[in-house]
């Protein structure tokens, strides 16, 4: 027993260091919700975050509005801020201070390489060339929708169908999509159109499985168990003779090359080749750029259409202002911008089930002090309350219910303001971040989600079917897309159906 004393003296000195150096660190001074900020019982606590992620954050907006709480997660302290003057200064700070970019590398740069995650110039092609080229891209978008919409939504006469909403849109979304980003034939390959789909699911899943685990195993598994890293390697080969045929194009044509495609993977390979990047790096750069369209633009068009299912007196305003505007205008940017009942009920999905619960998702790369004092450490996670915001009475009259037409009759008070567009950010919408790092790709997402919604609207009705009324759930800070199926019946067309 005696051997035992210097043993038990150790432990008692590292236990009490460890617990000064926890009562000295600057974090303890931060509010803590939904735990003790004890290490061994916030790691506990962060286990469970899966479970009530959304609850977390309501509690601590309304306890700690206007300032910072911080909540565990299984391998860190997420610091959490709301209030207008927090948002604005967060999204004010530089990135090489606080960074977007390096809160999203350390899963990425494992899967894509490290090369497409530090340089992310693809972002920047999406903000200039593809926001740019919307009204010119959208014939193809819209003919590719046209085709791929009947293949997958096969109805037969006045028949009902029962259609799986998540998995199709996510498909017919994927066609649209690469008949823009890749460009005739090979926006019509399955193989390559399953593997952008698989991409998106596969990433998503790999966050989930691999953040429970301590950050010292992470790389490893990422490496050796990541899906979404061996479907983007299986995508390689699909798109070698498409790059192939460009690279040398390239070097025969140069500058003269007339018939040059105007897509997102020529755009790519403009700043790729010179730069001597692999083929790999620049199947990472497409399949990241494809996730990020498809994701987004399949969970608001699958939740629009149980919506509309589940609440048919929706449906014929909608209908009746795509109707109007297609025969005024076509199938064009032009028409898709004045459909503001439209812009509202997607805006107001966006508000109400806010996709991800957080926003501004940065990397403290220094110790961060902010304006109320609060010092932020460096290597944290910060975030904005982003559903509490959009949740909140004191912001949004009868915040709690789900009003289709509360934004465009905001418009309509304002004169037609352009503050309460689908893809307009403030510091009380933050579905798609704000400020100069807000989503680059919300304008052409915007677009894909009105053309093939009012495609739907007209040309095919909708009712709920054996799986019933969605229930929304979350997962953590993330919701989860409704799952089940929906009835569908071609409709009798009208001169306005057909593209």
């Amino acid at each position: 027993m005696l051997d035992l004393i210097p043993v038990l003296w150790a432990l008692a000195v590292i236990a009490f260091v460890s617990i000064i150096r926890w009562r000295l660190n600057p974090i303890h001074a931060i509010p803590t919700v939904g735990s003790s900020s004890i290490p061994i019982f916030s790691y506990l606590a962060g286990r469970r975050i899966v479970q009530n992620g959304r609850q977390l954050l309501q509690e601590g907006y309304k306890k700690h509005y206007g300032s910072v709480f911080k909540i565990a997660l299984p391998d860190q302290w997420c610091f959490v801020v709301s209030g207008p003057g927090l948002v604005e200064e967060v999204r004010n700070w530089r990135d090489d201070e606080l960074s977007l970019s390096e809160s999203v590398a350390f899963h990425l740069e494992r899967i894509m390489g490290a090369r497409a995650v530090r340089e992310p110039y693809h972002v920047a092609l999406v903000k200039s060339e593809l926001t740019h080229s919307i009204g010119a891209i959208l014939p193809d978008l819209i003919d590719e929708i046209s085709l791929a919409v009947p293949e997958n939504i096969n109805t037969k006469d006045s028949d009902w169908v029962s259609i799986q909403v998540l998995t199709t849109v996510q498909k017919i979304v994927a066609r649209a999509s690469s008949r823009v980003f890749v460009g005739l034939p090979a926006c019509r390959n399955q193989e390559y159109l399953d593997y952008t789909t698989s991409f998106t699911i596969d990433l998503v899943n790999d966050r989930t499985a691999f953040q429970d685990l301590p950050w010292i195993f992470q790389p490893i598994a990422v490496r050796l168990f990541s899906n979404a890293r061996t479907t983007l390697c299986r995508s390689v080969p699909i798109l070698k003779p498409v790059i192939d045929e460009r690279k040398a194009m390239m070097a025969e044509k140069g500058d003269a090359w007339q018939d040059k495609p105007d897509d997102l993977l020529q755009w790519i390979m403009d700043v790729a080749v010179p730069a001597g990047e692999t083929d790999l790096d620049i199947a990472g750069r497409l399949m990241f750029t494809n996730f990020s369209s498809i994701n987004t633009t399949s969970t608001v068009i699958t939740i629009a259409l149980f919506l509309l299912a589940q609440n048919p007196e929706f449906l014929e305003p909608l209908r009746t202002e795509i109707e109007s505007l297609i025969e005024e205008e076509g199938w064009t940017k032009a028409s898709f911008s004045k459909m503001s009942k439209v812009d509202s009920f997607l805006r107001e999905i966006m508000r109400h089930w806010n996709f991800a619960t957080v926003s501004l998702m940065r990397k403290a790369l220094k110790d961060i002090k902010l304006r109320d004092g609060t010092v932020i450490p460096r290597g944290a996670s910060i975030v904005v309350a982003a559903d509490a915001t959009h949740n909140d009475s004191a912001i949004y009259d009868n915040a709690d219910q789900f009003d289709p037409f509360r934004f465009s009759r905001m418009r309509e008070a304002e004169g037609g303001s352009t503050q309460h567009q689908f893809v307009h950010t403030s510091a009380n919408y933050l579905s798609f971040g704000h400020g100069r790092q807000a989503c680059p790709g919300r304008f052409f997402a915007a677009n894909v989600i009105k053309s093939l919604l009012s495609y739907l609207l007209l040309n095919y009705d909708i009712k709920l079917g054996g799986d019933g009324p969605w229930t929304p759930s979350y997962y953590g800070f993330t919701l989860v897309p409704p799952p089940g199926s929906l009835l569908f019946r071609r409709r009798k067309s009208s001169a306005h159906c057909d593209i």
